[in-house]
């Protein structure tokens, strides 16, 4: 929409003035790693880290949530219970705000989430562009994710002693004009963040050996392939890739009743179609019995399933699930070796 200047010693103070009126989360240090967490202290907020444990996503699918409560004393009430606190997340990187497109997308389809819905109407992303890799995991320009056009209220670039901040919506607009003390861009802002873009790209590496626009096709002409009964074999089933990725949403549903039998609450938690228990059902069947056809799904789920029906990739490269693999299954070494498999077969 237009392009604003920041001083970097006037984001303190940016942050701090809508800290009144909203939750303010980002990027916080946890040790040698990073956290997205409450912004008490605005000089705590680390816009130069380099990856979170967890995505963002936390704030918008919580790992557990009361969804409702019960009671029964005569006749039964229900009542629902949806906690959507206005939020600004910060420091948003791009893998991410695609990703939240995803969710978005799962999450507004079929039947409507409310409470997810609620929370992202209530929710501001202010995305920044990152300038070097995360680390060696990273593969968001092969994904296509390592820049961002939209998605975001508000998108930052670290121009060196200035931030450019893109505005995204109207609602991003109102943060700027409300809480900092921006200017516009002049000309030479603007010649310096797109020497900043540009000499960002030599940076990324491109990680897969194929166009990513293949990898749909790629995945459903490698079904059967003997790649995924390799891979249960090192596969600890342990579900820490789906932890910790931005774009899963699974969870289970679950009541808890008090001792009275009387009063109770529904609840909900993240899941991982990694876990055996996953596609068990009725009578103890499994119908992912195999740890290689639970593979399988999710990575099926990652290159097609989601484009086919969100019209997004499941994957956005932010690495994480390589990053916390115990046993260093990592999804760019999969789409290559089926790629290689596919090539060997021409």
């Amino acid at each position: 929409m237009s392009l604003w200047i920041v001083e970097k010693q006037e984001m303190s103070a940016f942050v701090a003035n809508m800290m009144g009126d909203y939750r303010v989360v980002g990027p916080l240090a946890k040790g040698a790693k990073f956290a997205f967490g409450p912004i008490e202290d605005p000089a705590d907020l680390r816009l130069d880290y380099n990856t979170s444990i967890l995505p963002p996503k936390k704030y918008l699918q919580p790992p557990e949530e009361r969804m409702m409560t019960f009671k029964r004393n005569g006749k039964t009430t229900v009542e629902t219970v949806i906690d959507a606190e206005p939020t600004v997340i910060w420091g948003v990187h791009t893998c991410d705000l695609q990703a939240m497109r995803v969710l978005d997308e799962a999450f507004s389809q079929g039947y409507p989430d409310a409470h997810y819905l609620r929370r992202r109407r209530r929710t501001l992303l202010v995305g920044i562009e990152c300038r070097e890799p995360c680390d060696e995991h990273s593969f968001c320009k092969s994904m296509g994710t390592l820049s961002a056009s939209r998605g975001y209220d508000l998108h930052l670039t670290d121009l060196g002693e200035t931030y450019a901040v893109d505005v995204g919506s109207e609602e991003g607009a109102t943060l700027l004009e409300k809480y900092s003390r921006a200017r516009l861009a002049t000309e030479g802002d603007m010649q310096r963040l797109n020497k900043v873009l540009g000499a960002k790209w030599p940076r990324f590496p491109y990680k897969l050996e194929f166009d990513v626009g293949e990898l749909p096709a790629l995945m459903r002409q490698s079904y059967n392939s003997p790649l995924w009964d390799e891979l249960a074999q090192d596969c600890l089933a342990c579900g820490q890739c789906t932890l910790v990725c931005p774009t899963c949403f699974c969870f289970n549903v679950y009541d808890e009743i008090e001792l009275n039998l009387q009063d109770g609450e529904r609840r909900r938690r993240w899941d991982s179609c990694q876990l055996d228990e996953f596609a068990r059902v009725a009578g103890d069947e499994n119908f992912r019995k195999y740890q290689a056809a639970r593979l399988r799904h999710r990575f099926m789920r990652k290159g097609r399933y989601l484009i086919k029906k969100y019209g997004e990739l499941g994957c956005v490269g932010c690495g994480r699930c390589a990053r916390s693999c115990l046993v260093d299954i990592s999804p760019v070494g999969v789409f290559n070796d089926l790629h290689r498999v596919k090539v060997k077969e021409a």
